[in-house]
C-alpha cells in the first residue's frame, strides 16, 4: 500500500464486493450508497419486505426471504461470499450511460435510490461529476454493476492481500433525513494487510471490554431510560465521580479569580435571535411554544446568558479580565442516530467559562488557559494536542475581523510550540477557536474543550466597559472549556481507566472484608474512623465466602480491600490488598489512613 489514497480505493473495491455479494445471497435488495470510510467502508441496502417496489422480474427466487430481514448472524454468509468473488479475480469495467439513459436503466431495474441520485445529478447540469454532467460512470463487477465515479483497482483479485472484516448492522436514514426510509448499513473494516487487520481487532478487543456504557452499568455508575433519550441518570456511586471532578474545577478555578455563574435553563427566542444561535442552531435546540406568542428555548449553550451577566454592571477595564464560570446544565438536541451513551447525549453539563478581555489581552489570557488544559490533563496523564478551527460558511460579522482573530490564534499556538492541526472551516458561527483534542490510552483521539476567541457577540450585545481614559468600548471575549462536556470527559475517563479510577475519584476507595459474622461490629467501627477522615468506605458483611467477598470487589474495582478476622481485630495492624495484587500486606491502621489521605489529596 503506498500511500492513504491507495487504500481508500481498496476499501471502496470492497464496499463493491460486499454489495456484489449481497446481490447474490439477496437479489431483490435495493441500492442506496457504498463509500470509504476511515479504517473500512460501508454499504446502505434497503431490505425491507425484501426491497418492495423492485419490479417482479428482479424478485426471484426471494420468496424464502420475503419473511425474514438481514441481521448479524448473516454477516459470516456475506464476507465468505465476498472472498468467493475475491478468489475469482474478476474484472472492474469502467462504462458511461448517458443521464436520461441511466435514469431509464435504474427505472427498469426497480432501484429508486440510484435513479433517485441520478436524477440529482441532472439538477446539478455541467457541475455533477466533476464535469462530466452529459454522462454518469457505472462500474460493473461480474453480474453486479453499480453507478460509480471510481476509480477502482484492476480486479477483484488485487483484493486478496487486504485484511478485511464485516463488523456490524446499522440503520441509516436515506441521506440523513429521518422523514426517509430506514435503510440497513453493513459495516467493514479494511487494512493493508491482514497483520494489520489482526492489530485493530485486538484494539477493538480492548474498547469493548473498556465500553463506558458496560462499565457504567456493572459499576453502578449510570443508567439509560428509554423515557429521557440521550439523557443519563446518575447513580449515587456515579454522582460522586461527577462531583469530585466538579468540585477540583470549582476549587482551582476560584484559584484563579474565576467568578461563578448560574443563569436560567430556558430563555425567551428573542435571546437567542440577538446572540444569532436561531438563525444558526435552532435546528439543535429543544424548543418550547408556549402559545400566545410566546417560544422558548432550552439552552444549548451558556454564551447569551453570560453577556446578559457582564451587561448588568458597568465594568472598567480595571475589572479585566472578567472570567464569569457556571456549570449549569445543557440540552441539545443530537439526533438519535448519533448517541453514543455519554460520549454524546442531549443533556450535559461543561465547565464552561466566559473570559472578558480588551484585545491587547487576547494572548496572555489564552497562555493561561493554555495552563489550565496542562493541569488539569496532566493530573490524568492525558496526552493532547491542539486544532484550529477557521471561518465556517455561515459566520457572523465581517471577513477582516476573522482574519484578524485567525491570524492572533495561529500567533498563540506557534508560541505554544503545542503539537497541532488547522480544520477549515471549522470555526463557531461566532469566531475562530483551539479545540482539545486528548489521545486516550487506546491512541484514539477525542475533541474535548475548545477556547474560541469571539469579537461578534459582544457587538451584538453592545457590551462595553470604560477604558483608563474614560471612553466605552467593547471587549472580546473568550469562550472555553476545559474538560469540555463532563458527562463526555466521565465516558472517556471510564475507558481509560477500564474502571480503574485512581483513589482520588474512586466511588467507594475501601472495602472492608468480614471473615465471619463475630467480626462485622468491629468492621462497622473501622468504617466509621474512616468516615471521619472523609475516605469513602463499604463493608460487606454478607454471608458468603471471603474468597467470593474477595473475587466480588476486584470486579468493583475498588482501590483498597482490607480482609477483618481475629487476627486484625486483636493486632491493630489491618490486611491491604491493593487494586491489582494478590497478595495482602500488613499496616497499622493510621498509617494506612494517612497513605489513603495523601492519594487523595495528591491525587494520584
Amino acid at each position: 500500500m503506498n500511500n492513504e489514497k491507495d487504500l481508500e480505493i481498496i476499501r471502496h473495491g470492497l464496499s463493491h464486493v460486499m454489495a456484489a455479494a449481497v446481490k447474490e445471497l439477496y437479489p431483490g435488495v435495493l441500492f442506496a450508497i457504498g463509500p470509504a470510510i476511515d479504517n473500512g467502508f460501508y454499504y446502505d441496502f434497503d431490505f425491507v419486505e425484501n426491497a418492495k417496489g423492485a419490479k417482479k422480474e428482479n424478485m426471484k427466487n426471494t420468496k424464502e426471504n420475503e419473511d425474514k430481514r438481514i441481521s448479524e448472524n448473516d454477516l459470516a454468509k456475506i464476507e465468505k461470499r465476498m472472498r468467493e468473488i475475491i478468489k475469482k479475480g474478476l474484472k472492474f469495467e469502467k462504462s458511461e450511460l448517458k443521464i436520461d439513459e441511466a435514469i431509464a436503466k435504474e427505472k427498469k431495474s426497480g432501484q429508486v435510490y440510484k435513479q433517485e441520485l441520478i436524477e440529482d445529478l441532472k439538477k446539478q447540469g455541467d457541475h455533477c461529476q466533476g464535469g462530466a454532467g452529459k454522462k454518469v460512470s457505472y462500474y460493473k463487477l461480474g453480474e453486479f454493476e453499480d453507478l460509480c465515479r471510481g476509480p477502482h483497482v484492476a480486479s477483484s483479485g488485487k483484493l486478496k492481500s487486504a485484511g478485511f472484516k464485516l463488523m456490524k448492522l446499522a440503520g441509516a436514514y436515506w441521506r440523513g433525513d429521518e422523514k426517509r426510509p430506514m435503510l440497513t448499513r453493513i459495516y467493514g473494516v479494511a487494512f493493508a494487510d491482514k497483520k494489520e487487520l489482526e492489530d485493530y481487532l485486538k484494539m477493538m478487543e480492548e474498547v469493548e471490554k473498556r465500553d463506558h456504557k458496560k462499565l457504567g452499568k456493572e459499576l453502578g455508575l449510570l443508567m439509560f431510560h428509554e423515557t429521557a433519550p440521550g439523557m443519563p441518570y446518575w447513580l449515587p456511586k456515579g454522582l460522586v465521580l461527577y462531583k469530585e471532578l466538579e468540585n477540583y474545577w470549582r476549587i482551582e478555578h476560584a484559584k484563579l479569580g474565576y467568578k461563578e455563574i448560574m443563569s436560567p435553563l430556558v430563555n425567551k427566542s428573542d435571546l437567542w435571535k440577538i446572540s444569532g444561535h436561531w438563525d444558526h442552531y435552532k435546528d439543535d435546540m429543544f424548543i418550547a411554544d408556549m402559545g400566545e406568542n410566546e417560544v422558548y428555548g432550552i439552552k444549548p449553550m451558556n454564551c447569551p446568558n453570560a453577556m446578559l451577566v457582564f451587561k448588568n454592571t458597568q465594568i472598567s477595564y480595571k475589572d479585566l479580565p472578567l472570567r464569569l464560570s457556571d456549570t449549569d446544565r445543557l440540552h441539545r438536541y443530537e439526533r438519535s442516530g448519533t448517541l453514543n451513551g455519554l460520549l454524546r447525549c442531549r443533556s450535559f453539563q461543561q465547565d464552561d467559562s466566559h473570559n472578558f478581555i480588551t484585545e491587547e489581552m487576547i494572548g496572555s489570557e489564552y497562555e493561561h488557559i493554555m495552563e489550565i488544559c496542562k493541569n488539569f490533563y496532566g493530573i490524568f496523564g492525558l496526552e493532547y494536542k491542539f486544532r484550529l478551527g477557521t471561518r465556517p460558511k455561515g459566520f457572523l460579522g465581517d471577513k477582516q475581523t476573522w482574519d484578524k482573530a485567525e491570524e492572533a490564534l495561529k500567533k498563540i499556538l506557534k508560541k505554544s510550540e503545542k503539537e497541532y492541526t488547522i480544520a477549515e472551516g471549522d470555526g463557531a458561527f461566532y469566531g475562530p477557536k483551539i479545540d482539545i483534542v486528548m489521545k486516550d490510552c487506546l491512541g484514539r483521539d477525542w475533541q474535548m474543550g475548545t477556547m474560541q476567541l469571539d469579537f461578534q457577540l459582544p457587538r451584538r450585545f453592545d457590551l462595553e466597559y470604560v477604558d483608563k481614559d474614560g471612553q466605552k468600548k467593547t471587549p472580546v471575549v473568550i469562550h472555553r472549556v476545559i474538560y469540555g462536556s463532563l458527562e463526555r470527559f466521565i465516558g472517556i475517563l471510564i475507558e481509560h481507566y477500564a474502571g480503574a479510577f485512581p483513589v482520588w475519584l474512586s466511588p467507594v476507595q475501601v472495602k472492608i472484608i468480614s471473615v465471619g459474622e463475630k467480626h462485622i461490629e468491629f468492621c462497622q467501627k473501622l468504617a466509621e474512623d474512616f468516615k471521619k477522615e472523609n475516605i469513602r468506605v463499604e463493608v460487606d458483611g454478607d454471608n458468603e465466602t471471603v474468597g467470593n467477598k474477595i473475587r466480588k470487589a476486584t470486579s468493583e474495582k475498588i482501590p483498597y480491600v482490607l480482609v477483618i478476622g481475629d487476627r486484625e481485630m486483636e493486632s491493630a495492624r489491618l490486611a491491604v490488598r491493593d487494586r491489582g495484587s494478590r497478595e495482602a500486606r500488613e499496616i497499622d491502621k493510621e498509617e494506612f489512613i494517612k497513605e489513603v489521605k495523601n492519594k487523595i489529596s495528591a491525587r494520584s
